[in-house]
């Protein structure tokens, strides 16, 4: 379950100040020791290393983080500002990371339990939960707080150099945090300077992070606090669950966009793919979801298919250029992602691994996300390809509880795009998850093939164009309207051998049995048209509903829609709203149908041909065993 978006409030945090200060002022905490005597030698920073091994043995060390900090400069006993910021700063971690801890108690009833056992000791299996769930905690407050002076500790160009997390001991939060004090105090002392202090203190977060995220799943109870989303509005603060990299600048993009005028043909894709891109700009951040997934109409999950040129890639760079400007503009983060072939391991699980946490990328509620497969056929198997390694097989199971599992929710702030030349080799039940299809044919007409060469012939030249509009055909109202117009009838000849029959039979389509009668009859020429296929063309009648070009001037500035509160966008897109009709429908049952029959029609043909290239194989290979049985070579 994700519980969305939870703001941390001041009161919260202040009730857990005493408690904080105290830590950065003394605490004792008890670690193994390193060997390293906590004496300076005189007249140096150095402490004496034993020769004898201390291995396992334990003690108590008096931890005074304030007194350290001042240490770094020693001819002046006042704190500088940026030890001064440290220490600020990591109270406050502690008193945020304390009411962290708190809401995760509510969240899983751990302070129901601590009033139980507070009157009355635990037994059994209570007893062992109010362990499991302490222990729980505790690592989710040192997260928190290791997560916020990342955040807000701001690092120079010096680099650190030795530095190691701490000696954690989740027994309570507070034991948590007092070892993460403890750490902390141990990159301070022997810091020459302000900036290498600095440097020291954001590589101890890093390592700290670091160290926590590879223990988590020795802490049950996580659950929870997985998908947890807190703000801190005063600091800017934000932690989306384990997050590994909070507080972090995402790198800038590097791509070829793509521009709408760019491409040639393609016409319905390109619409929708425009369509699609605005969409995703309607998601409000504070609200955690879309007015299109509301209303109906958002595109979650796409596939693309086509031969190999005909303008898939192209159409990848045209989508992730219009969101990326549209997010510069708004100042949102987008996150663009795209999982191939070389994410594949032959380490059992770890392609599963690098797939889920490519989809988690994508996923992340605070930004505007795109994610691709490319070539889906060669990352993810059909299950029953005895010959596909097990990474394959991974990423399949991956992609599909993903796209439509028992745990998948749609906010509305990402879409998924899956594209490739042969849809018929990927797996029938994931092929299905993609609520559109998208035909990506390239140019087409003759007018398409005028205007992609002057296109790409560039303009370094005298050659009169002759008798043609250029790019008449390609303006995409026009276009998009003769498309569609096109899936009136179908166009692959199965489907049209079941479209023909309803009509012998009933005549015109004119009510909703018509057309329940029409999707019974596709299904009995198409076992693989299931129930999925009718919610997917469900969903695309509802996007064709929602079939309205949002106007562009709504996307030149962010206060004109996108950075407009929930309820307003939902009330202006609602305005442009139209209900669908009956050619609508049937436009986008052929459209999805003459897809399934196009992929069963390339499945068979290849099918044939391979039985066609094995016959040929055999009678040439029984023509040679005559010859070697003539010439006496067949039993040498």
């Amino acid at each position: 379950m994700d519980i969305g978006l939870t703001t941390l409030n001041e009161d919260d945090i202040k009730k857990h100040i005493s408690a904080a200060q105290s830590l950065v002022t003394q605490c004792v905490v008890l670690e193994a020791s390193k060997g390293k005597s906590n004496t300076e030698l005189a007249g140096t920073r150095r402490r004496f290393v034993s020769t004898v091994s201390t291995a396992g043995v334990r003690s108590s060390r008096k931890v005074e983080l304030e007194k350290s900090l001042s240490s770094v400069t020693e001819e002046d006993r006042l704190l500088t500002p940026v030890q001064h910021n440290i220490l600020f700063k990591t109270r406050r971690a502690i008193s945020v990371a304390l009411a962290v801890a708190d809401l995760f108690a509510r969240q899983t009833g751990l302070d129901a339990l601590r009033q139980r056992n507070a009157s009355s000791m635990l037994e059994g299996e209570k007893a062992e939960q109010f362990r499991a769930l302490t222990e729980a905690s505790s690592y989710v407050s040192a997260f928190s707080a290791g997560a916020y002076l990342k955040q807000m500790i701001e690092a120079g160009s010096e680099t650190a150099s030795e530095v190691e997390p701490p000696n954690w001991n989740f027994d309570t939060p507070l034991d948590g945090l007092k070892t993460l004090v403890a750490g902390l105090e141990s990159v301070v002392i022997d810091a020459p300077d302000d900036a290498v202090l600095s440097a020291r203190v954001r590589a101890f977060c890093d390592e700290a992070l670091e160290d926590l995220l590879s223990r988590k799943n020795r802490f049950t109870g996580l659950g929870e606090f997985e998908q947890t989303h807190i703000r801190l509005d005063s600091d800017g603060f934000e932690l989306n669950g384990f997050d590994v990299a909070p507080g972090t600048k995402s790198k800038p993009l590097v791509m070829t966009f793509k521009k709408p005028n760019e491409i040639i043909g393609n016409h319905i894709a390109k619409y929708q793919a425009m369509k699609l891109a605005k969409m995703l700009m309607a998601y409000d951040f504070d609200r955690q979801m879309n007015p299109f997934v509301e209303m109906g109409g958002f595109l979650f999950t796409f596939i693309g298919d086509g031969a190999p040129g005909t303008g898939k890639t192209i159409l990848i760079q045209m989508i992730a250029g219009i969101v990326y400007d549209y997010c510069q503009i708004a100042g949102y983060g987008f996150t663009y992602e795209n999982f191939g072939v070389d994410q594949i391991s032959s380490y059992q699980g770890k392609s599963g691994q690098n797939c889920k946490q490519f989809v988690t990328n994508v996923l992340n509620t605070r930004t505007i996300g795109f994610g691709t497969v490319d070539d889906i056929d060669q990352v993810a198997a059909k299950r029953s390809d005895d010959r596909a390694s097990a990474g394959q097989q991974e990423v399949t199971a991956v992609l599909m509880e993903s796209f439509a599992g028992a745990s998948t929710v749609v906010r509305g702030n990402c879409s998924f795009g899956m594209f490739s030349n042969y849809p018929e080799n990927v797996d029938d039940a994931l092929r299905q998850r993609a609520g559109a299809r998208w035909l990506v044919d390239g140019p087409q007409t003759r007018a398409d093939y005028i205007d992609i060469f002057v296109l790409l012939a560039g303009k370094n030249h005298r050659i009169d164009l002759g008798e043609h509009k250029l790019f008449d055909a390609q303006i995409i109202e026009k276009a998009v309207s003769e498309a569609y117009e096109d899936y009136s009838k179908p166009q692959e000849d199965g489907l049209e051998d079941v479209y023909d029959h309803f009509m012998d039979k009933h005549g015109k389509f004119k009510t909703m049995a018509d057309i329940g009668t029409y999707l019974y009859m596709i299904k009995k020429a198409e076992p693989r048209f299931t129930g999925r296929a009718i919610k997917n063309i469900t969903d695309a009648i509802k996007m064709r509903a929602m079939d309205i070009d949002l106007p562009d001037e709504w996307f030149e500035k962010p206060e004109d829609f996108m950075h407009k509160p929930f309820d307003e966008k939902k009330d202006m897109i609602a305005e442009l709203r139209n209900p669908f009709s009956i050619e609508m429908v049937m436009q986008e049952i052929n459209r999805y149908a003459d897809s399934e029959f196009r992929y069963t029609d390339k499945s068979d043909n290849a099918a044939v041909e391979e039985i066609i290239r094995r016959e040929r194989q055999r009678e040439k290979a029984i023509k040679i065993m005559g010859e070697m049985k003539k010439d006496g070579r067949w039993g040498a």
